[in-house]
């Protein structure tokens, strides 16, 4: 296995910092606190690198809010200065931990997401059922209460298998540690390094599945997976392995409510689409959502709050999403709104 040492003044130079912030500012200069960070923006930088570099850093408090994104998050958000710092940590362990990854893991990654996941899943789904001739199961798994549940010994274990820098480690350390769920558990939902941190933890089941249960059609999008077979016994034996596996390495439950076996005909719901043998459909949550927002951006542009621009970059993003399933009808509709 190859190991990266010498990484810490890479990771706090100048010159990162500097890429971190124009990283991070993007589509944020408006905010109030990034606004204010960049009216002394030379000054902040060189402080936060002489914090970084006499060690005496220390992570800030984290303001916590709640979205629906579909359903309830709580997000936690940290402040400009520690975010910059995410964004530089990124920069250093990105490139180290990319290429470990396996080519079904979608989150979180560049070229990758949930269009791209899906359209996977359609093609080991036909592949699996020697397009639509035989029967394709799928085996679909959910982790209970993922972000809140990571182990930090744990992470930090994985990390440091690859990274044998001290100091880089001890900076990692007071980011992981410096939010908890419960006593040395949880990374915050909302975090660039979480996102990061989430693949790294989850890399390790994927790996378990590819190479040491040798299943061939396996997708992950963060702690959503599906394995696919043609064997129905075969999936239902492989729960109580998966399920062994990542409480015994990672300290992690399946959910058990959200962990079920579905043949393709019945339908597969992942990322938001349902796939079926010959064609796939939006999840009918997805669909009711889309009007919902559709709806109330009509509204808003009607009484002058959003410019026409704000309400067809919206209606683009959605037909965008419409293009992956058969949803003309539902397009159709969607324009007659438009058109009222």
């Amino acid at each position: 296995m190859r190991t990266f040492s010498h990484l810490y003044e890479k990771t706090i130079s100048i010159e990162n910092l500097f890429q971190a912030w124009d990283e991070f500012k993007r589509g944020k200069r408006k905010k109030n606190d990034v606004g204010l960070f960049e009216l002394n923006l030379e000054d902040n930088i060189f402080k936060l690198h002489e914090t970084l570099a006499s060690k005496t850093y220390k992570h800030g408090r984290y303001y916590g809010f709640y979205i629906i994104d579909p359903k309830v998050r709580h997000i936690h958000k940290a402040n400009v200065r520690d975010r910059i710092v995410h964004h530089a940590l990124f920069n250093t362990l990105n490139p180290i931990f990319e290429f470990t990854f396996i080519s079904d893991s979608y989150s979180c990654r560049k070229g990758y997401g949930t269009h791209k996941g899906f359209r996977k899943l359609i093609t080991y789904a036909r592949k699996v059922s020697s397009n639509y001739t035989n029967e394709c199961w799928a085996l679909k798994c959910d982790i209970k209460k993922f972000f809140y549940s990571v182990d930090h010994k744990i992470l930090l274990s994985i990390i440091k298998r690859r990274i044998k820098d001290k100091e880089l480690i001890q900076l990692l350390s007071e980011i992981i540690d410096s939010y908890e769920t419960l006593l040395g558990k949880g990374i915050p939902i909302g975090n660039l390094t979480s996102q990061l941190f989430a693949n790294i933890y989850m890399n390790e089941l994927d790996q378990f599945v590819k190479h040491r249960m040798h299943v061939k059609y396996y997708l992950r999008y963060t702690d959503d997976f599906i394995l696919l077979s043609n064997n129905r016994n075969d999936l239902t034996q492989y729960i109580n392995i998966l399920r062994r596996f990542l409480l015994g390495n990672l300290k992690l439950e399946l959910h058990s409510n959200k962990t079920v076996i579905r043949r393709l005909e019945w339908g597969v719901d992942f990322l938001g689409y349902v796939a079926l043998s010959y064609h796939s459909v939006l999840r009918t949550k997805t669909k009711r959502r889309i009007f919902k927002n559709v709806e109330k951006k009509i509204t808003l542009f009607r009484e002058d709050y959003i410019s026409r621009e704000n309400l067809h970059q919206t209606l683009a993003s959605y037909f965008g999403i419409l293009k992956h399933v058969n949803a003309y009808g539902l397009a159709r509709l969607l324009r007659g709104k438009i058109e009222q």
